[in-house]
C-alpha cells in the first residue's frame, strides 16, 4: 500500500477569513460592524492571507530537508561529467623550434575553457597521410602493366599486377577508410618540411623527437567487453606498428632491391580503436630520417615502397615516410588521423581558493565557492603559523582514514594516512575527520583549495570549435578538434535523485541482478539511452544460445536516444558504449563478464493491400497504415521518441509520463512497452491485424512480409540473439499488395567493393595529367 503524505492544513483564504469573522462575536461582542470597509476587517483579511501562505509552506518539504534526507540515506546526487575531446595543434609561427605544450594548458571554444590532459611536443613539420586504394583495370590495362613490369625483379615468378591509387587521408569529403580494404593494410605518413623551412634544418629539428599521432576510429557497429577481473581500459592493446625505412649510410637499397623497415618505439594511454586518442612515436635520429636514393622509376610505389607522389614540389620537401599498420588482424576503420594531437577535457580551474581556517573541532566542514566540482580534482593544502604546509588528499570513506595519534588500541596500522577529506562533488562541501578517523585541521591553520569546475553538457561542442590556445608562447599557434567533444553531462537535480531512491536502496550502486544492471546503466552520465535490455547468462558471440546458457556472462543491449545517420534504427557508437562501460566497471562484480552491444537490425520488407471504407480519403488511410506498421516494428516506443524530439526542439527538461512508475535517465524501469521485444518473430498475421485496426480500413486484402532478399513464404521471420526488425520499405495499396521484388527495386542496396588478386602493388598511371 503506498504511503499517503499527510496534508498539514488544507484551509484556504476564504475559509480562514470566514472562521475569523465568526469568532468576533464570541471574543469581542462590542464589535458589531463586519463590513469590508471596516479597518478591523481589513486587518483580519491581511492575516488570513498571511496564514494561507504559511500553511502552504508548512505543507511542503523544503529543498533543504529533501537534500538532507538524501544525504542521510547515503544517496549522493550525480556530479557533472566533464566533456572530453581531441585537438590538433598547428604551428603558424614558422620557426624550426620544437614548442612544448604543458599538461593542463588552457584552450577555448568561444567562452568555454578546455585543458589538455597531457603534454605535447609540437613538431615544426607538415604531416600528410595516404592510403593505397585499389583500382580496377580492364584486361587490356592489366596486360599493359604486365608488359611494362616484365623485367621487375627478373628472378621472381611472373607478376600479377594489383593496381592502386595513392589517396590522401582524410579525404576532402571526410570519407572513412578501412585498412583491410587497402592493398597493403597500411596507412602511410609523409613528413614534409614546411615551404618556408630548409629540408635539412627540419630533419635536424625533429630527429629523435616524439611525434604524437591522433586517431579517430569509426564509431559505428561497435561492441565493448568488460572482462572478469580486469578494469575497463586497464590492458591497452598494441594497436599499431609504426615503421620507418631502414637506411644505411650510403642511402642505398639492399642488394635484392626489397626495402626494409624497422619498428619504432610507441606508447599510448587509450584504446584508440574504441575512442579518439593519441599514439606517441619516437622518431629515428636525424641521420636515419632519410629515404633511399637509388630507387628506379619503375620501382617507386611498388609493393613495399611508399606511395609515389606526382607533385615535384612535395617530393622536394619530403623528409621521410612512416608506415602505420595494424598490430593484429583486426579490421581497423579510421575516420580521421593527424599529427601533433593532444586529448583535452572541459574544465575551469579554480586556483588556491581561501577556505575557512581550521578550528580543531571534529567533523569540520568547509564550502567551496564554485559547485559542483569535478570529482578527483580537489587539492587542499594547509599552512600553520610556522609556515609549514601539508597536503590533504580526497578519500571515499572517512572510516578508512587513520587516527591523528596512532596508539596500540587504535585498530589502524601506522601507515594509514590521517590527512584526508571527504568531498561532496555535487554541493562542493568538504568534510574532515574527527581525530579518530581522519585528522582535524588545527585552530588557526589556513586552508586553501585548488579544484576544477565543469560546465557539464555545455562542454559538448561541435567540430573545429576549439580553436585558441591561451598559453604564453603559443600566440601564433592554433588548434582545432576534428570530432565533436563528447561525454559532458550536467549534475543530477534533487528531483532526479529522489526518483532513484527505491532502486538505489535495492542495488546500493552495485550491479547484481538484471534490474540493477538496467537501473545503473540508464543512470550513466553523458549519454541519452532510449532502451536497455539485460540478458543474464547470455553470450552474444556464441551461436544459437539463449539467456541462461552461459553462466557468469551478462549482455547489455543498448539503443541511443538519437542517431542522425539512422534515425529509424538508432545504433550506438564506440564513445557511447565506452562511456557506459566506464560507469558500469566500478559497479559490477569483478567476476562478471559483461558484453555491451547495440542491436543487430534485420531488414524487413512489408507490402499490404487494403480495402478502405467508403467516404474515407485513401491517401490518409494508406499513410496511417504505414505509420501503424512502423510503430509496431519500432525498436523504441514512439511516444518516447516523440517526447525526445519535442524536448530537443524546445530545450525543455524531460517531463514525467503519466504512466511512469519510475524513470531512470529517460527510460521507464519496469515498463514492458519498450519497443519490439527481443527474440519475438515477425508474423505476417500480426501485421495484418495491426493494419486492420487502423481507422478507415474496412479489411486487409493481402499482406506480404519478407526479410532481406527472401520471398514471402508465409512463415514467421525468426529473430535471434540481439536481432531487431528494421523496416526497409513498406508499401500500402488499395487492392492487391505490391510484389516484394517491385518494392525492393525502389531501394538502393550498396554494392560490395570488388576485390581482385593481390600479387604486386603497382601505382596506376592516371589517364589524364594533373
Amino acid at each position: 500500500m503506498p504511503i499517503t503524505l499527510p496534508q498539514i492544513d488544507d484551509r484556504r483564504y476564504r475559509e480562514l477569513l470566514e472562521e475569523a469573522l465568526a469568532r468576533i462575536p464570541v471574543h469581542t461582542p462590542e464589535w458589531t460592524n463586519f463590513n469590508r470597509s471596516d479597518p478591523g476587517v481589513t486587518i483580519v483579511e491581511i492575516f488570513a492571507f498571511l496564514t494561507e501562505s504559511l500553511l502552504y509552506r508548512a505543507s511542503l518539504i523544503p529543498e533543504r530537508n529533501r537534500k538532507k534526507f538524501l544525504k542521510l540515506l547515503g544517496i549522493g546526487l550525480r556530479p557533472p561529467a566533464a566533456a572530453r575531446g581531441l585537438v590538433q595543434v598547428h604551428d603558424n609561427k614558422g620557426t624550426l623550434a620544437v614548442q612544448i605544450l604543458d599538461p593542463e594548458s588552457r584552450l577555448t571554444a568561444n567562452q568555454i575553457s578546455f585543458h589538455t590532459t597531457r603534454g605535447l611536443e609540437v613538431l615544426p613539420v607538415e604531416g600528410r597521410l595516404y592510403v593505397k586504394r585499389s583500382v580496377e583495370g580492364t584486361l587490356e590495362v592489366l596486360q599493359y602493366y604486365k608488359d611494362l613490369y616484365s623485367t621487375f625483379r627478373v628472378a621472381a615468378p611472373p607478376i600479377e599486377p594489383k593496381l592502386y591509387e595513392a589517396q590522401p587521408f582524410p579525404s576532402a569529403n571526410r570519407e572513412s577508410v578501412a585498412l583491410s580494404e587497402t592493398v597493403d593494410r597500411a596507412l602511410w605518413l609523409a613528413l614534409f618540411a614546411r615551404e618556408s623551412d630548409d629540408l635539412n634544418g627540419a630533419r635536424d629539428a625533429i630527429g629523435g623527437r616524439v611525434l604524437t599521432l591522433g586517431f579517430v576510429p569509426v564509431l559505428v557497429d561497435a561492441a565493448q567487453v568488460l572482462a572478469p577481473g580486469i578494469r575497463f581500459g586497464a590492458e591497452l592493446r598494441d594497436v599499431f606498428i609504426v615503421e620507418a625505412p631502414r637506411i644505411d649510410s650510403a642511402l642505398l637499397l639492399p642488394s635484392d632491391r626489397v626495402p626494409r623497415y624497422r619498428a619504432l618505439r610507441t606508447q599510448t594511454d587509450a584504446d584508440i580503436l574504441s575512442i579518439p586518442g593519441v599514439l606517441d612515436v619516437v622518431l629515428p635520429p636525424k641521420e636515419e630520417l632519410h629515404l633511399w636514393e637509388d630507387v628506379d622509376p619503375l620501382e617507386g610505389g611498388t609493393d613495399e615502397f611508399p606511395p609515389s607522389l606526382d607533385d615535384p614540389k612535395l617530393n622536394s620537401r619530403l623528409i621521410s615516410w612512416l608506415r602505420i599498420r595494424p598490430a593484429a588482424s583486426a579490421d581497423v576503420r579510421l575516420k580521421w588521423a593527424g599529427i601533433n594531437c593532444v586529448p583535452i577535457e572541459q574544465r575551469l580551474r579554480v586556483f588556491s581558493e581561501v577556505l575557512a581556517d581550521g578550528t580543531g573541532e571534529p567533523d569540520q566542514r568547509v564550502q567551496l565557492a564554485v559547485a559542483p566540482v569535478v570529482p578527483g580534482s580537489v587539492r587542499i593544502t594547509s599552512r600553520n603559523s610556522n609556515g609549514q604546509t601539508r597536503d590533504w588528499r580526497e578519500i571515499d570513506d572517512l572510516l578508512k582514514a587513520g587516527p591523528e595519534v596512532v596508539t596500540s588500541d587504535s585498530g589502524m596500522p601506522a601507515g594509514s594516512d590521517p590527512y584526508v577529506f571527504l568531498l561532496n562533488a555535487e554541493s562542493g562541501e568538504v568534510r574532515f575527520g574527527d581525530g579518530v578517523r581522519g585528522a582535524r585541521p588545527r585552530p588557526g591553520v589556513a586552508l586553501r583549495a585548488t579544484y576544477d569546475h565543469s560546465l557539464g553538457a555545455a562542454g559538448n561542442v561541435g567540430v573545429e570549435q576549439v580553436k585558441k590556445i591561451v598559453e604564453a608562447g603559443f600566440e601564433d599557434y592554433s588548434a582545432q578538434n576534428p570530432v565533436p567533444t563528447w561525454g559532458g553531462a550536467d549534475a543530477e537535480t534533487v528531483e532526479e535523485g529522489e526518483k532513484q531512491i527505491s532502486w538505489r536502496l535495492k542495488h546500493r550502486d552495485r550491479a547484481v541482478t538484471a534490474e540493477d544492471f538496467e537501473s545503473i546503466a540508464l543512470r550513466t552520465p553523458g549519454v541519452s539511452i532510449a532502451r536497455v535490455e539485460v540478458l543474464p547468462n547470455f553470450h552474444p558471440d556464441l551461436p544459437e544460445n539463449l539467456p541462461g546458457d552461459v553462466p557468469g556472462v551478462v549482455t547489455l543491449m543498448v539503443i541511443p536516444m538519437q542517431d542522425p545517420d539512422q534515425p529509424d534504427a538508432p545504433r550506438p557508437d564506440r564513445l557511447f558504449l565506452s562511456t557506459i562501460c566506464e560507469y558500469l566497471d566500478a559497479r559490477r562484480l569483478i567476476t562478471t563478464e559483461i558484453f555491451v552491444r547495440g542491436p543487430i537490425y534485420r531488414g524487413i520488407w512489408v507490402s499490404i493491400g487494403i480495402k478502405s471504407e467508403s467516404g474515407r480519403n485513401e491517401a490518409h488511410v494508406r499513410d496511417a497504415v504505414k505509420k501503424a506498421i512502423a510503430r509496431f516494428l519500432a525498436p523504441t516506443p514512439e511516444r518516447r521518441e516523440e517526447r525526445a524530439g519535442a524536448q530537443q526542439r524546445s530545450g525543455a527538461p524531460p517531463a514525467l509520463p503519466e504512466d511512469a512508475r519510475i524513470m531512470v535517465g529517460k527510460q521507464q524501469i519496469g515498463d514492458g512497452n519498450r519497443g519490439w521485444p527481443l527474440r519475438k518473430p515477425v508474423i505476417g498475421l500480426e501485421l495484418t491485424a495491426v493494419a486492420g485496426r487502423v481507422p478507415g480500413v474496412e479489411f486487409v486484402q493481402e499482406a506480404l512480409v519478407a526479410a532481406g532478399d527472401e520471398e514471402d513464404r508465409g512463415q514467421p521471420i525468426r529473430m535471434k540473439g540481439l536481432e531487431l526488425p528494421r523496416l526497409l520499405g513498406v508499401s500500402v495499396t488499395v487492392g492487391a499488395a505490391t510484389p516484394l521484388d517491385q518494392l525492393r527495386g525502389t531501394s538502393v542496396v550498396p554494392e560490395e567493393p570488388a576485390r581482385g588478386p593481390r600479387v604486386v602493388q603497382i601505382p596506376a598511371i592516371p589517364e589524364v595529367c594533373r
